[in-house]
């Protein structure tokens, strides 16, 4: 059973969003156990096989190719800032560029630093047919927790905030997407965004 193609193509439709919010609860879950299973047998850096799995438990049941790499192209947005990503046969070979920087980076980086660069980087490689934001930002998430060594406390986990704040948060987007596009960059406002977020987070403990 696929709920998009079964509801006309209308996300919007209660089966769909009920299924779509109980698949959250579930996604949260799944990383709350991965996190710590990574950080019991310290084997932390984030992978594809987690991405692919956080994004399969996001949109299972939902959408086609859940937990898989998209097999077409996609847009993002409409109008004039539409966002066209990254071919679908440039997407493995993206993705495992980014699993490579991330494993070079884990052991020094900065955790926000790298959460950021890994939150931008997902949405603007696109890699799966739906979920990509919510897959990005628990994947940032993960990032942050490990790197802390369990799971981070709060009233609000910093995805949820996110979500909150999405307005600011697609502008942070689209501003290191513009920067990309010409050769340059900058993820000063997306940086800036989630220090914030994490701070309420912690805060709220």
């Amino acid at each position: 059973m696929i709920l998009f193609d079964s509801c006309g193509g209308h996300e919007g439709h209660p089966a769909y969003q009920q299924l779509a919010v109980a698949n959250l609860n579930r996604q949260y879950d799944f990383l709350r156990s991965v996190i710590l299973a990574a950080v019991d047998i310290g084997s932390p850096c984030l992978s594809q096989p987690v991405i692919k799995a956080l994004n399969f438990h996001a949109i299972t049941c939902l959408h086609s190719h859940a937990g898989e790499y998209r097999p077409c192209g996609v847009t993002v947005g409409t109008g004039p800032t539409q966002f066209v990503p990254a071919p679908h046969e440039q997407v493995p070979a993206l993705m495992g560029q980014l699993e490579q920087v991330i494993h070079q980076y884990w052991p020094d980086a900065d955790p926000v630093a790298l959460a950021t660069f890994v939150l931008w980087q997902l949405n603007h490689i696109h890699p799966f047919v739906n979920g990509n934001g919510r897959t990005a930002r628990v994947a940032a998430y993960y990032i942050l927790c490990v790197k802390a060594g369990g799971w981070l406390p709060g009233q609000q986990i910093l995805p949820e905030l996110i979500r909150a704040n999405r307005p600011e948060y697609v502008a942070a987007l689209k501003a290191a997407d513009s920067a990309a596009a010409s050769g340059q960059f900058d993820l000063k406002a997306l940086h800036t965004l989630l220090t914030r977020l994490l701070n309420e987070q912690l805060a709220s403990a």
